[in-house]
């Protein structure tokens, strides 16, 4: 995944630098994301007029972070399609339905990433694939580092945001409705945020 911008005590080096420095170099290694200090969100537009927020609760995922070669960083995730949380029980009812994610039929997104590159500064790029439904599409997030540091528990931890967008037709959730006033109820273009938090393991 190429999270490696800087260290608690000193900034990134220039881009294009190949030594490693030993701060780099310690970040190497397995990580699992931390879903208690984690978030994975999304975002859509409602009625062309508002956006509604949503989340997942349920989802587990873990990183290898390389610092000798950070394009050689991996990562996975898997989220509970059920544990989705827009605020409305009813709204959050008929997302789980056949009208949207079946989760019965299809109760996990998936996440794999394929590539990876920094694009400068703390700014990272990650490409990978994305499973909804059981269809399968590239998908592009853009990351930001935003550091790491060693909580009181012992426990080391890198940090990061991402976001990305999609259309959620590409992945064959196509219901929606029309509105009297001209357009659709729903958006097809959905904005993905990740907040995530992750933990070293021994």
């Amino acid at each position: 995944m190429g999270i490696f911008g800087r260290s608690n005590d000193e900034t990134a080096s220039a881009a294009g630098t190949t030594a490693v420095s030993p701060d780099l170099a310690a970040l190497t290694g397995e990580y699992v994301i931390d879903p208690a200090h984690s978030t994975i969100g999304f975002t859509a537009r409602h009625a062309m007029v508002t956006n509604v927020k949503g989340s997942f609760k349920g989802f587990e995922g873990t990183l290898h972070l390389d610092g000798g070669d950070p394009a050689k960083s991996t990562a996975t995730i898997d989220v509970k399609m059920d544990s989705i949380d827009t605020g409305s029980a009813d709204r959050d009812g008929h997302l789980k339905s056949a009208d949207f994610f079946k989760t019965e039929e299809f109760p996990t997104m998936t996440f794999r990433s394929t590539g990876a590159e920094a694009t400068g500064g703390d700014d990272y790029r990650i490409t990978g694939d994305l499973t909804i439904l059981g269809t399968t599409r590239p998908l592009t997030i853009d990351l930001e580092f935003n550091g790491a540091a060693k909580d009181p528990f012992g426990n080391e931890r890198v940090g990061f945001e991402g976001k990305a967008e999609i259309l959620r037709s590409e992945w064959g959730l196509t219901w929606n409705a029309a509105l009297e006033t001209g357009g659709v109820l729903v958006s097809d273009k959905i904005k993905l945020v990740f907040d995530i938090s992750a933990i070293k393991q021994a």
